[in-house]
């Protein structure tokens, strides 16, 4: 194997024993171009003298730059907006139907990013206040990114990013010019609440979500570490409830832990009397890669 076959193995399998990601030749090509301010900054020019760096004793702290840099954490306000229109015409109101009683929802964006999906989903209900008096809602952003949840946190979007996706109206209804960009309002920030964790650890709240987005996360994975993703999301999903996954996803193939729910080719609801099979546990399927990395 060629030096700069063996350093992209490296890094590859640093992503992998991280974030469970595969770092695929397709992919491959976006390496040397997602680290080139990190080399900048430390004073290197390429992926070869980065591997020799990150084989030293006591590299954690570059590794998890590494990592950072080669996560992908494009996003924008409603992407994909038949999604979302989706989400606002048949799901939403589908739920409000089974949680009636309760007058309560709780939602879960799984690799939010820096979000964007969290935060349009509060849009819409504060659009349809109404419909949504007096229910509490909670939508909880998840994603392996520390970088990119510190951003979700803040609330704070730049010029580019903020006029992806939403309208002037909404922009101004819902965000407000602060340093540095515009910051979301409290209105919509009350809703949503962020949290740095990777989908292949346990659920933030197991048993209790009514819908769960995860869109255009799990391509990335390899399938038997995809099957376990997949548990893990059906162990965060209320019995009743829903999975949205993105354009290029299926369950089909993939899981015994879901099945088409009928209100859309995007969306799943948990298969009747289907229990988790025994399954490795992550760090025995990415044993080998954590042993490199």
């Amino acid at each position: 194997m060629a030096i700069d076959d063996a350093s992209h193995r490296i890094i590859a399998d640093l992503l992998a024993s991280r974030t469970g990601q595969q770092l695929t030749e397709s992919r491959r090509w976006r390496v040397s171009t997602a680290l080139s301010g990190l080399f900048r900054e430390i004073g290197i020019e390429n992926v070869d003298q980065l591997a020799c760096m990150l084989e030293r004793p006591g590299e954690y702290r570059l590794a998890t730059r590494v990592v950072e840099a080669l996560l992908n954490n494009e996003t924008y306000f409603f992407r994909d907006h038949v999604y979302f229109n989706t989400l606002a015409s048949t799901v939403l109101p589908e739920l409000a139907k089974k949680r009636a009683s309760t007058r309560r929802l709780t939602i879960w964006s799984a690799g939010c990013s820096t979000g964007q999906e969290a935060l349009s989903l509060a849009m819409i209900f504060a659009e349809q206040s109404g419909r949504w008096q007096d229910w509490t809602i909670e939508i909880v952003g998840t994603d392996i990114s520390g970088k990119a949840i510190e951003q979700a946190q803040s609330g704070v979007y730049s010029q580019f990013e903020i006029q992806r996706g939403i309208s002037v109206a909404q922009m101004l209804n819902f965000f407000a010019e602060a340093q540095g960009g515009w910051k979301v309002s409290e209105k919509i920030k009350a809703m949503t609440r962020f949290e740095r964790q990777n989908i292949l650890d346990f659920p933030p709240s197991p048993g209790k979500f009514d819908l769960v987005l995860c869109r255009n996360v799990l391509l990335y994975f390899a399938p038997e570490t995809r099957r376990t993703a997949f548990d893990k999301l059906a162990s965060g999903l209320a019995s009743d409830g829903l999975l949205m996954l993105g354009a290029g996803e299926t369950v089909v193939g993939q899981t015994d832990r879901f099945e088409p729910s009928g209100l859309g080719s995007a969306l799943y609801c948990p298969a009747i009397g289907k229990a988790a099979a025994p399954r490795k546990s992550i760090e025995n399927i990415l044993r080998p890669a954590a042993a490199t990395g």
